[in-house]
């Protein structure tokens, strides 16, 4: 073995393992307009990144006054991001190298994400992760999304993991949060470079403030195993 065989390891989805954002910004475009709000941007976008599509509609009726139910943005958004995401969600190649690294060594392997069970399946499988990836975890299924850390808490119970054994990859500030707080070490690869000095990635413990554009695989398994070594704990 690598010295990998005490820890976990859990998998943000969008914006960590794939570059989905701009299928959500577009169904969000797109529901939003559907209520007469034609002027969202990408930059108004990038401020729920990290979040769960229904946290986000929560806070889109609070700040565009949306009289809609929560439950009608949200479908209408999962709809339109399902076939979007369908159409087309490319995995960073880094990340994918990672997950395989993973896998050869028999790492538990989860995913936490804020999507749909629905979206979660339909883009691991368009993009063959699901061969590797087994365990899901939808903020759907757990009382409070990120950056609370109900959802990564719950991916180690499924796991059979001790949170101290697990380390997650993040790409977003209220992620990175959210593994603090469920008292486990985090991976940030911030998909806004721009936000790496956002106060939710300080307790990263390794911070790739590039993004995706600096993570590398091996980078990051050649960490693991040292810090594996290091930590009676790890």
């Amino acid at each position: 073995m690598s010295g990998l065989d005490t820890i976990a390891v859990v998998f943000d989805l969008d914006g960590t393992l794939v570059d989905s954002e701009p299928n959500y910004y577009e169904a969000s475009r797109l529901t939003l307009a559907e209520h007469g709000i034609r002027d969202f941007t990408w930059a108004d976008h990038e401020r729920y990144v990290g979040i769960s599509t229904r946290e986000t509609v929560v806070l889109w009726q609070q700040r565009y006054d949306l009289t809609a139910p929560v439950d009608a943005l949200l479908a209408a958004t999962n709809r339109r991001y399902l076939e979007l995401a369908r159409a087309s969600t490319p995995a960073y190649p880094q990340m994918r190298t990672f997950v395989e690294l993973l896998a050869a060594d028999r790492v538990p392997l989860a995913v936490a994400s804020g999507s749909s069970p629905e979206a979660i399946e339909a883009i691991l499988a368009g993009t063959g992760l699901d061969a590797f990836l087994h365990t899901v975890v939808s903020a759907d299924e757990v009382a409070h999304g990120k950056p609370a850390p109900d959802i990564f808490l719950e991916a180690a119970r499924r796991l059979g993991a001790a949170p101290a054994d697990c380390v997650v990859l993040e790409d977003a500030a209220p992620g990175a949060a959210a593994a603090h707080a469920a008292g486990m070490r985090c991976i940030a690869v911030p998909y806004i470079a721009a936000q790496a000095d956002d106060p939710g990635f300080a307790a990263a413990d390794l911070l790739v403030r590039g993004g995706q554009g600096e993570f590398t695989a091996r980078g990051a398994y050649d960490w693991l195993v040292r810090s594996a070594a290091s930590s009676d704990t790890f």
